[in-house]
């Protein structure tokens, strides 16, 4: 099986194995996101059902939107939270909202929320993460304005009527942004192919040689069968 390849491979204590090596690399790749460019580290990063919503209509269309949370700072004292929601769908679909520990303050006192601002970046993920697993209990709901400015609801199905949860005020990133992200995505997908191709290659070669030595074992077994 592939799982007992990868032991193969790893069969030298002193040698790392490939699911390091693959997870090492991909580390580098991760690490020229743009997302973490200010020195922010990435706690939430998911596809989310989002129903996109014109700010003046009534009907909706869902779409799984990629929603990523960005923290700034040390995760007991954040001093930035940052939530980006992009579409792999459409590759100019970007937005951000950002959030600092006195804007929450404003945030929390507007919509009565009960965390503070070291527990938001945790309470949001949960939120999202309801989403995913509770569609019918929990919708995102995502109002695109005209100016580029839009809210991110986060609603509960009470049956007979939908409870607010947050609402988070979000705008279009900035082109150039949103320029990075694109050119990421692509050189992502690209260098991950690559290494995916090189290491395959590498389990391919090894497959080779111990078929090989399995074959030259057999043929040495044979032969001594023969002499006896």
């Amino acid at each position: 099986s592939f799982c007992t390849l990868l032991r193969a491979m790893s069969d030298r204590s002193d040698r790392p194995t490939l699911l390091q090596t693959l997870e090492r690399e991909f580390r580098l790749i991760e690490e020229m996101d743009p997302s973490v460019a200010d020195g922010g580290h990435i706690v939430y990063d998911r596809e989310v059902p989002v129903e996109l919503r014109s700010a003046d209509g009534d009907d909706g269309v869902l779409e799984g939107l990629k929603l990523k949370l960005v923290v700034v700072g040390d995760d007991n004292s954040p001093s930035t939270v940052r939530l980006e929601v992009s579409s792999e769908a459409e590759l100019f679909f970007h937005y951000t909202c950002v959030v600092n520990a006195q804007g929450y303050l404003q945030l929390r006192e507007d919509q009565k929320l009960m965390c503070d601002f070291r527990e938001f970046p945790i309470t949001l993920s949960k939120m999202l993460n309801q989403v995913i697993r509770e569609p019918n209990v929990f919708v995102a709901v995502l109002l695109l304005g005209k100016d580029g400015h839009s809210t991110l609801q986060l609603l509960q199905n009470l049956e007979f009527k939908f409870v607010e949860l947050l609402a988070l005020p979000l705008r279009e990133s900035p082109d150039a942004l949103v320029r990075s992200h694109i050119t990421y995505r692509y050189n992502a997908m690209r260098s991950r192919l690559s290494i995916m191709t090189a290491r395959l290659q590498d389990v391919s070669a090894l497959v080779k040689v111990r078929e090989s030595g399995t074959g030259r074992r057999r043929d040495v077994e044979e032969i001594s069968a023969d002499r006896y």
